[in-house]
Formats: structure tokens, C-alpha cells, sequence
């Protein structure tokens, strides 16, 4: 899981948290709500500029003029879904197309023989209980009780739901298991259980972004991604939890928990979708991620994710953290699994101006042999040659290149984005005091009103730099394998595929080791095939965590949070 306090820690560059920044606040306090030249020299920490007399004399009126222009606008009603004028657009050179087909389906054709336990059942990945729902080897109904069962049975132990959407998981399998008998079907998500984290609104129920003084709020409109898999005759079970805000696993429910060890956190921030799809509670999740969202939990749980392209999937009706960073994807327990739910979630949409059409082809044609994976070789990694990823490609046909990546570290300053337009997103709670249960959210919106747009905008043309700088330094290859480019990718909008190869111990439990892609922009479908051929030869996935024991354990008072 990333560690955000230590990443902000950048910020102290500027004077915030350190004494300085105390005493210069504590000078600038003035009477009458009106801005002096005193408080004009005290404040000039923040843009490192020395004035003189003369010149704070000239600027107090402007900066009293504006400062009060702002006061006024804070009175205007600004939803959280208000976005922003200016938008990230990675891609925007990029042909789009004008519909699309949403035609992916399962790559295997075999007959799938129904297990005979609801355990097995509940562990099938998506591509395989789609063709039991198909073929009316179990109906969606019952399929959606055993998922609701498991719901009930494991999620107080593991604090992964926020509201179990039971009347409407009925009203919709069974709606699925008249329209396949009738001749009707919809696609491979038709019929199947899934679990939204619980920042995306689903007409009817609560959308709470994991914070007490929303978690009995509910919105007018479905999010866009929850109306494109309702088209799909997906069934929704649950509004699954979320660290407050997006920010880790800690929500006004406790702390969610790792599947395969309830000792430890499932990292977040989409802490409940990655729990309970590895848990076997639903058979699909989505996530959203601004920085590691996606990723962190789904490495913590051993979930197989795609954080697709930057403006690939709508965020409309979802919470907004940081307008140029979010994004929605696909938690599921295999590659193609998520293969089949991207397929029927992406393209343009009129609520997100940054969505677009792209085409995407399931299954592809795409041969691994001849490919290009690209590698990092630093002073603390395994040698090339000792490389277990590295080897298992080339043995597949590909050609291995070493690249180099932009230094990190001089891109840290980029993460004050976050903050800054989520201190906007979430200004009026803020200021009206609703700050319970969230984290360390408050500290860090209070101090994002201390970074000068000036700054702001600086900070965006350094990511600018950033995009030119990555894109060249991975222009020859088709993917990267395991390059710890997990900051450099959410503010490029490269896309990434993670995925379980194994597990070692960890206090009396397991923790899964990952496998993490990165594809090229837009190259979701090339990324999302190499990652299943890769995934073919690996037999993590398609082990499973007891959860029994814990359960015990729980009911007995024995399990502590860690």
C-alpha cells in the first residue's frame, strides 16, 4: 500500500507543517476580514517572493479584490460531480471510433461442468459461470443466493460491505433468467453477481464514499458505469466498502480486512471490491484508483485488475478525488474476467467529457511471440538473469529490452495534485465541520489551501514533463514487467494489469505476490491479452483463501486488527 503521509511529506518544501508555516499563519490573522500589508509580508513564504514596501502597498487592493470575489464564489452551489473546464486528455490524438460493439465473449467453447458445492461455485471466475447462466445449468437466482449467503456469512468478519443490495440482486436475476430463457441474452456479464465500491451511486441505495455523514445519503442518478452493466444484466449485490474519501481501508465501518489474512488490512482504497472478490463473496468488482487505489488492495488480496487508460471509462456519478487523475476499472480473479467487464463499461459518455471510444476486441487475435517486454534493472533488484517473469516471457517468444524510467523522486511534488483538487471537491463539508471519520483527509484539504495556483499550475506543466519523459523512455517496447512505475502511470494515464504468481506466509496467514503490466495509452486490449497469456501459466489465481477459521476466530473475540 503506498504510504501518502510519507509521499506529502514533499510539501514541507514549502513551509507547510513546519514552524514557519505556524508562525507566518499566525501573524497573517487580521481584523475586519480584510487583508493587510502586514499580512501580505508575512504571507510571502508562500510564493518565495521578497516585496517591497512599495510594492505590498500596490498589490493589497488587488489581493483584498480577489479574495473577496472568491468569498462569493464559495456561495455558488457547486455539485462534487462539477468538473473541472480544463481536462486531462492522454489520448487526445488518438482516433476514436464513432460505436461501438461491446461484443467480447469467452474465449473457451468446452462444456463446464457445474461443482458440486457452493463454495466452488462462488470461486468460478466470470468467463466460466457465464456459460453455467447461459445454458441454464444454474440460474442466476440461485447463483445470486449463494453469493448473498457468503455476503452475510463472511462479510461482518471481513467489513467489506457497506449495504447489501438484496431486493434489487432478486428483482434483477430473476429478470436475467426469464430474458435467457426467452432467447434474450444479453452477453457474458447476463445474470452474473457483481459488487460496486461504494462511491459509485446506484439509484435507490445509499452512496456513502465511506464517510458517517454521508452513509444514509442517497443520489438521484446511477452512476454511468452501474447503468452499462445493468444493460449487461449484471446483478448488483452490494455496495461494497471504501477507506474514507478513497483514502485506505479505515471507513465508518472499521477497518476491511485481507482475505487471506484478517489480521491485516485489504489496503485500499478500494478496500471492500478487492476483499470480496478474492473472498468469493460476488463474482466481480468494480474499483476506482487516483493513486494505487486499484492496485494497492488488489496486490493485498490477490485480485486480478485492470487500471485501464485515463479516459477510457466514464466517471460520471462516481466521487470525485482529483478530476485529472480518476479512474474506474475492473477487479476481478482473472485476466479475462476483466477482459469481459471492460468490455462493457468503456467509451465516451455526455456526463464525463474525458471519456472516449476507443476499439477494444475480446478475444484478441494478439500472438505474445515477437513482442517486446520492457524491464528496470536497479542496484536492489533480482539480476536479469534470476528473474522468474522475465524468463517465463522469453520462453513465450518475446524480446526483452531494458529500459530506463525518469527518476520519481523529482516528480514526487505531482502527488499535491490530489490534494488540491479534492480540497476543492470536498471544500463545503470542510468548512462546515463534517469532518468525522476521515482519516487524515481534513489536515491535508487545510493545507492545500496553502499552495498558490500559481503553483498548481506549475505542478501540471511538470507533469507534462513527466508524460514526454515516460513515453519516450518506453516507446520501444509493447509492455513493461514489474517496473515499479506505479506513480509515473497514474499521473501519465498508462494503463496496468496486476495480478496474483504466488504467495509466501505472514503471520499466520498468506500474502500474494504480484505481477504488475503496464501497457502503452490505449492499449488496454494488447495489454489485457499478454497479461491473460502470462496469466495461463500461472496457478495462483486459482487458489483461494479459507475463510472459516477466521470466522471463528472472529466470533470468538480472537481476531485483532493489526
Amino acid at each position: 500500500m503506498l504510504n501518502r503521509r510519507r509521499l506529502l511529506k514533499v510539501l514541507t518544501a514549502s513551509g507547510i507543517g513546519t514552524a514557519l508555516f505556524q508562525r507566518s499563519a499566525a501573524a497573517s490573522i487580521v481584523a475586519a476580514d480584510e487583508i493587510s500589508v502586514q499580512a501580505i509580508k508575512q504571507a510571502e513564504w508562500i510564493s518565495e517572493l521578497e516585496l517591497t514596501d512599495e510594492q505590498r502597498e500596490e498589490i493589497v487592493g488587488i489581493v483584498n479584490n480577489a479574495a473577496g470575489r472568491m468569498a462569493d464564489l464559495r456561495k455558488m452551489k457547486l455539485n462534487a460531480d462539477t468538473p473541472m473546464a480544463i481536462h486531462f486528455a492522454p489520448t487526445y490524438d488518438q482516433p476514436q471510433v464513432s460505436s461501438l460493439s461491446r461484443s467480447a465473449e469467452p474465449r473457451q467453447a468446452s462444456v463446464i461442468q457445474l461443482p458440486s458445492s457452493e463454495k466452488d461455485i462462488a470461486f468460478l471466475p466470470v468467463h466460466r459461470l457465464s456459460w453455467l447462466v447461459r445454458t441454464q445449468t444454474i440460474s442466476s437466482v440461485d447463483l445470486t443466493k449463494i453469493y448473498l449467503r457468503r455476503l452475510k456469512k463472511y462479510s461482518p468478519m471481513l467489513r467489506c460491505v457497506v449495504t447489501l443490495t438484496e431486493e434489487l440482486a432478486m428483482e434483477q436475476a430473476s429478470r436475467a433468467d426469464a430474458e435467457i430463457s426467452s432467447g434474450r441474452y444479453r452477453g457474458p456479464l447476463h445474470g452474473i453477481p457483481w459488487g460496486a465500491k461504494d462511491l459509485i451511486a446506484v439509484n435507490g441505495y445509499p452512496t456513502s464514499w465511506g464517510i458517517p455523514h454521508l452513509k444514509d445519503r442517497e443520489l438521484d442518478q446511477s452512476a454511468t458505469v452501474a447503468k452499462r452493466l445493468e444493460d449487461a444484466g449484471a446483478v448488483l449485490c452490494a455496495k461494497l466498502s471504501l477507506g474514507a474519501l478513497a483514502q485506505g481501508d479505515r471507513w465508518f465501518g472499521g477497518k476491511t480486512r485481507s482475505p487471506w489474512n484478517p489480521q491485516i488490512g485489504s489496503s485500499g482504497s478500494s478496500a471492500g471490491s478487492a476483499c470480496s472478490v478474492v473472498a468469493g463473496l460476488v463474482a466481480f468488482t468494480l474499483g476506482s484508483e487516483t493513486l494505487g487505489s486499484i492496485i494497492s488492495p488488489s496486490i493485498r488480496c490477490g485480485a486480478s485488475s485492470l487500471r485501464p487508460t485515463f479516459g477510457r471509462v466514464s466517471r460520471a456519478g462516481c466521487m470525485p478525488l482529483s478530476w485529472s487523475l480518476d479512474k474506474i476499472g475492473p477487479i476481478c480473479r482473472t485476466v479475462e474476467d476483466c477482459a469481459l467487464v471492460f468490455d462493457a463499461i468503456h467509451g465516451t459518455d455526455d456526463r464525463d467529457p474525458t471519456a472516449g471510444s476507443f476499439e477494444f476486441e475480446w478475444p484478441t487475435r494478439q500472438k505474445l511471440k515477437g513482442l517486446k517486454v520492457g524491464y528496470t534493472q536497479s542496484r536492489r533488484s533480482q539480476p536479469k538473469e534470476e528473474r522468474a517473469d522475465l524468463a517465463l516471457f522469453q520462453s513465450l517468444g518475446c524480446e526483452l529490452v531494458e529500459v530506463k524510467l525518469p527518476s520519481v523522486e523529482s516528480f514526487l511534488p505531482l502527488i499535491a495534485i490530489i490534494d488540491i483538487e479534492a480540497a476543492s471537491v470536498f471544500d463545503g463539508l470542510l468548512r462546515a465541520g463534517h469532518t468525522d471519520g476521515w482519516n487524515s483527509w481534513d489536515e491535508d484539504f487545510r493545507a492545500a489551501q496553502y499552495v498558490s495556483a500559481v503553483d498548481y499550475v506549475r505542478v501540471q506543466r511538470a507533469r507534462t514533463v513527466l508524460i514526454k519523459e515516460y513515453s519516450k523512455a518506453i516507446e520501444g517496447v509493447d509492455i513493461l514487467v514489474n517496473a515499479n512505475d506505479l506513480i509515473h502511470t497514474n499521473f501519465t494515464g498508462h494503463p496496468q494489469v496486476v495480478m496474483p504468481v504466488g504467495y509466501s506466509n505472514q503471520r499466520g496467514g498468506k500474502s500474494p505476490i504480484p505481477c504488475l503490466l503496464t501497457g502503452q495509452l490505449n492499449q488496454d486490449e494488447l495489454l489485457l491479452s499478454i497479461a491473460n497469456q502470462f496469466q495461463d501459466k500461472q496457478t495462483a489465481h486459482r487458489e483461494h483463501p479459507e475463510l472459516d477459521s477466521w470466522v471463528t476466530k472472529f466470533e470468538d473475540g480472537e481476531l485483532e486488527d493489526n
